[in-house]
């Protein structure tokens, strides 16, 4: 088997013990309302790539733990990014109607369901965190309390939603009716640290916290996933402009039809790729310091930079 094969092969089975996962952990009658309850669901289980999760599982094998201890972790991580999308999506924000292949939540349950159902999973992530894997070892729930401030950091105010408030600024008018500058270089290379790069960050130190990685890989990872977050956003844009709705899953050119700002925008498409690239050797440089260069997570962030949708 050659390795694109075997990282497919490693992909799909991450995806399927993910997903069962996902519809154990989540909230359902009686204890959660059913009107909720099911709206969550619909959008958990709309599919996607599961990139998060798997991050934060594949870092966890790396490390030399065991990926189901992970497995809470990364399950959480995905309920965020679902959260995420789920408000992305709504009108106040990015307005769109098509998400992972179908109609957006607020589309088929309204926005003020939607906006409970991204709220739910927002919360119950921390309780899952905080409530599994169940032990009264001192060194694991040391880990999950460690986890839960990483992960934490990544999704609020100073990562995802930092990022994302930036975003919005960059295409809402201003009291007196002007719109903002556009950002720089430096200026987008920092939004997208935070809207996109600080959850995929997060879903690979965690895993590696969760793994009982040594201080200097978890460092490692934590550094490498950063250049792996930039390169998905740098590559985001890319298919942004060049990709088909029915591939992608959502719509097609959406972000230059809002004017806001890509890589592609600014750089253009081939020195977007490039910089992706780069992105992938610097993760591998410092990914091989520590003897981690042969494990998943480098494969991943081939496949992230190689991706087509």
């Amino acid at each position: 088997m050659n390795a694109v094969e075997d990282l497919k092969q490693y992909l799909t089975s991450r995806r399927s013990e993910i997903d069962a996962a996902l519809l154990a952990f989540l909230p359902s009658p009686p204890s959660c309302p059913a009107p909720v309850a099911d709206a969550m669901r619909y959008s958990v289980t709309a599919g996607g790539k599961r990139l998060r999760p798997i991050l934060c599982l594949a870092s966890a094998e790396a490390v030399g733990g065991d990926r189901r201890a992970a497995m809470p972790t990364a399950c959480a991580l995905e309920f965020i990014h679902t959260y995420s999308l789920i408000h992305d999506d709504l009108p106040a924000m990015d307005d769109d109607t098509l998400r992972r292949g179908r109609p957006t939540l607020h589309v088929v349950a309204g926005e003020g369901m939607a906006i409970l159902a991204g709220d739910g999973l927002l919360t119950e992530a921390f309780s899952l965190m905080a409530r599994e894997p169940r032990s009264d070892d001192p060194a694991l729930l040391a880990r999950k309390v460690r986890i839960i401030g990483i992960v934490a950091a990544g999704a609020g105010a100073d990562g995802m939603v930092g990022g994302q408030a930036i975003d919005l600024a960059c295409v809402t008018p201003t009291a007196d009716g002007s719109h903002p500058p556009p950002l720089d270089a430096g200026g987008l290379r920092a939004m997208h640290a935070r809207k996109t790069g600080a959850l995929i960050r997060a879903s690979a130190t965690a895993g590696a916290v969760m793994g009982g990685g040594s201080d200097r890989q978890i460092d490692a990872i934590d550094r490498a996933a950063a250049e792996f977050g930039l390169a998905f956003q740098i590559i985001d844009d890319v298919l942004d402009v060049e990709g088909a709705s029915a591939d992608l899953g959502k719509t097609a050119g959406k972000d230059a039809a809002a004017g806001k700002p890509t890589y592609p925008a600014l750089y253009g498409l081939a020195a977007s790729r490039t910089m992706a690239s780069e992105c992938l050797e610097r993760a591998a440089s410092v990914l091989q310091r520590v003897d981690l260069a042969d494990s998943r997570l480098l494969q991943i962030g081939r496949w992230i930079v190689e991706r087509s949708n």
